[in-house]
């Protein structure tokens, strides 16, 4: 009897852009910003968006997450068709499936690193949202400064409460925009192994955005944009 070898199904990806367009302003002043993008990310790759400031990278970014909506083509994250919902759907679909990490750190001053960390949770009616909260924090090194407040961290501390609100849900994709861009070398250095590292023990996708190559160079697949167009693709 002849027995023939099997391929298993490639995975569908887990974003699925398609000719996605986004122009601002009106008129004369009118900016393409995306014009005509296609990218397809498979689940458990680690991807960098690398160009030039006004190259639409942080744009781009923004329309997958479902932070910024396109105004033409196609986009399914996660099996959704972002491109379809409703304000108040995109945001469902975000809450626990999608992080992210941003270049100023935006945490609430009035709360404490514990606090930034388990209100976003508590909100999204996750259980036991504490206790994750303070494993989150305990594994990107801050177990002793959960009661401190914004103000009285670091910016390298503050980015690291930042990627323990990203993580602490077990989102399946993280998007972090320049994360180590407002840290000094030293804390930037820090930040980007931790990032990996939470993101790889957590077995998520990260897409994200940076100027600095050899951040890029850290993921596996290394998308150039220029003009709003993407001008390479390629492995790291």
């Amino acid at each position: 009897m002849t027995s023939y070898a099997t391929s298993s199904p490639s995975p569908a990806p887990l974003i699925d852009a398609r000719d996605l367009t986004l122009s601002l302003g009106s008129g004369e002043a009118r900016v393409h910003v995306l014009r005509g993008v296609s990218l397809a990310v498979l689940p458990g790759e680690t991807v960098a968006l690398l160009g030039p400031s006004g190259s639409g990278k942080s744009s781009l970014l923004a329309v997958l997450a479902g932070l910024e909506r396109a105004e033409g083509g196609t986009l399914s994250v996660a099996g959704q068709d972002f491109m379809g919902l409703s304000e108040d759907a995109l945001a469902s679909a975000r809450r626990g499936r999608i992080g992210v990490v941003l270049q100023a750190f935006h945490l609430l001053p009035t709360m404490t690193a514990l606090e930034n960390v388990a209100t976003p949770m508590e909100l999204a009616g996750v259980r036991d949202a504490a206790p994750a909260a303070r494993a989150a924090l305990e594994a990107v090194g801050l177990a002793h400064r959960m009661g401190h407040y914004p103000a009285q961290l670091s910016g390298g501390e503050q980015q690291r409460v930042a990627i323990a609100r990203a993580l602490a849900p077990r989102p399946a994709l993280v998007f972090a925009d320049e994360p180590t861009g407002n840290l000094d070398h030293a804390n930037g250095e820090a930040v980007a192994e931790l990032l990996f590292a939470q993101v790889a023990e957590a077995g998520a996708t990260l897409l994200m955005v940076t100027h600095d190559e050899a951040l890029a160079r850290r993921c596996g697949r290394i998308v150039r944009l220029e003009d709003g167009r993407i001008v390479s693709d390629s492995a790291a």
